[in-house]
């Protein structure tokens, strides 16, 4: 029998190979390194920053050409992060210590990991696994120590992987991904969700029953991992891998029908996207019939910068004019206006410290102060719009000012783009994210003034439950079919409707089967989700009548508990 190991399946699918243990540890290679002088130690660190990073410029070019945004976009911060002056001063000053110029550079950004890892955002706290990588690839680079080859797929498994080891290893060779801590904002979730690669995370201490080699089944739907199965085990998990195939066409066959109910009742379901090629994967091969979230954040990111307008009307267009190709124009991709704050820095914006970043300086509180990026970011997203149906989306809106100010903002960008007589499109709409309890409360105002409401359930339910949706001790509280979060879901959905406005989802909770049917039977017009569920939550709707889905709205309703709601919808047909 094998030994079984649990954690949180974050990206669905069976996978099976031996492991690859993330991390190669560098001990005796610094024990047989011999250094030399100090100066000669300082020149060779030096210039091993200007190589590396350098090897980091080559590979993000390779990624941005291939159109993995998201990848790049890492890389873009490891780069900054070799090329920080700071950390060239802290490498000086540990080979002053040590002597040795791969143990200084080791030293040099383990001090600033262990700096991030004392912070209380998890966000932060992830960034201490970048440090490490990045010390890691420089210090490799000093002892010469060259990548292991693989043969055949493997399960990368580790306590914190770093992201360089997923990135840099070809997707046919990677069978699936195992993280002790890791979350899904760790960036080895983030570049293995992109390419889905079933990843479980959270297993903890199990992590050190998984020796290098060992033969393993990873069930990323379940979080269950088996240690060198038995050949029953194997056989059984063969079946479910015959079934995964089997469905994986059935899905496929349903990539072109349209997410209908029974009775006629239809819901758009588009993709959440990084990047231009994401819209391209998620119409391709999952049906996407347009984009519901574009994080613009990823074109700010990786800069050292404020993008220009240029740089971001070409990102822009690309994913307007992409989704208009596939949908004979009537494909509608909304762009949320950079997300960005204490939480996740920039070196062109000084937020300083906060106890909370989330509850902070972020957002459209930092695009209305800053003039400086806002508007060159609406004017490319109003020029983009010419090519294709663009909606613009202020994200953290709490109450009508702010939405008016921003809209200001609008007609300002219009105004210059007239003067420099740049085409642009005088019928983007303009519409918010509805992810605070002051939003949904002042939904039946907010809805007279602008032309969309998208919930964005991820922080629309840790605010309403005050739960840390990362804080492992609370997660059990986190549920989007508390009774509360639903209340105020149907309240936006139905001030929406009121006033004639569309509303959508753009939060996890769009990618849930169960929920896509009381969320329609709301009145929800739009679902956006991560590509790969979009075949799931079409299945579910094409198989129920809107008037059952209604019944089923309706007894959710008389529930007082969360659980007990999400226990009801799962037995139901």
């Amino acid at each position: 029998m094998a030994e079984k190991i649990k954690g949180k399946g974050v990206i669905s699918g069976i996978a099976v190979g031996n492991i690859l243990l993330a991390g190669q540890n560098l001990d005796s290679f610094l024990v047989a390194y011999k250094p030399r002088s100090k100066g000669t130690e300082k020149k060779k660190a030096a210039e091993a920053l200007v190589a590396v990073a350098e090897n980091l410029k080559k590979s993000i070019e390779e990624f941005t050409a291939q159109g993995l945004k998201e990848q790049a976009g890492i890389l873009e911060a490891h780069r900054l992060l070799v090329e920080d002056p700071s950390i060239s001063s802290a490498v000086d000053e540990q080979i002053d210590i040590s002597g040795s110029a791969p143990k200084a550079v080791l030293d040099a950004y383990e001090a600033n990991a262990q700096i991030f890892e004392q912070m209380d955002d998890e966000y932060f706290r992830g960034r201490a696994v970048d440090m490490r990588d990045v010390g890691k690839r420089i210090a490799k680079y000093l002892l010469g120590i060259k990548e292991p080859e693989i043969a055949g797929k493997v399960i990368v498994a580790g306590k914190d992987i770093e992201p360089s080891v997923i990135a840099g290893l070809p997707t046919d060779k990677i069978a699936g991904v195992i993280l002790g801590v890791g979350s899904t904002t760790a960036h080895a979730v983030i570049i293995a969700k992109t390419r889905a690669i079933p990843t479980v995370v959270g297993v903890g201490d199990g992590i050190i029953h998984i020796a290098d080699g060992d033969p393993v089944i990873l069930d990323g739907e379940t979080g269950e991992i088996l240690i060198r199965p038995s050949d029953e085990e194997r056989e059984a998990y063969n079946e479910k891998i015959k079934e995964q195939e089997k469905l994986r066409a059935h899905y496929a066959e349903l990539k072109d029908k349209p997410a209908i109910t029974i009775d006629g009742k239809e819901v758009e379901l588009v993709a959440n996207i990084g990047s231009p090629a994401d819209a391209d994967a998620a119409v391709k091969n999952f049906g996407a019939t347009g984009v519901g979230l574009f994080r613009s954040e990823f074109v700010f990111m990786g800069k050292t910068d404020v993008p220009k307008e240029e740089d971001q009307f070409k990102e822009y267009k690309a994913a307007v004019e992409y989704c208009a190709s596939v949908t004979h124009g009537e494909g509608l991709c909304v762009i949320r206006t950079m997300d960005i704050g204490g939480d996740k820095p920039l070196p062109y914006i000084q937020v300083g410290h906060e106890e909370n970043p989330f509850l902070g300086y972020r957002a459209i509180r930092i695009s209305l102060r800053r003039k400086d990026l806002f508007l060159p970011q609406l004017k490319a997203i109003l020029r983009a719009g010419v090519y294709g149906k663009a909606a613009i989306m202020f994200p953290m809106v709490i109450n009508v000012d702010e939405f008016l100010a921003a809209k200001q903002f609008v007609e300002e960008a219009k105004r210059e783009l007239a003067a420099e007589g740049q085409k642009y499109s005088d019928n983007v709409q303009v519409g918010i994210m509805v992810e605070t309890p002051a939003a949904a409360v002042m939904a039946p105002v907010l809805a007279k003034y602008v032309d969309f409401f998208s919930i964005g359930t991820n922080d629309l339910v840790q605010y309403t439950l005050a739960v840390d949706r990362g804080n492992a001790q609370i997660s059990y509280l986190y549920n989007h079919f508390n009774p509360a979060v639903l209340r105020l879901i149907k309240r936006t959905i139905e001030s929406a409707n009121k006033e004639g406005k569309w509303a959508g989802m753009c939060g996890e909770m769009a990618s849930d089967p169960n929920a896509a049917i009381i969320l329609m039977a709301m009145g929800i017009k739009e679902l956006s989700m991560s590509a790969p569920s979009i075949p799931k939550v079409k299945e579910r709707i094409r198989n129920i009548t809107f008037t059952k889905a209604k019944e089923i709205l309706d007894k959710v309703m008389e529930l007082e508990d969360g659980d007990k709601i999400r226990d009801y919808l799962a037995t139901i047909g």
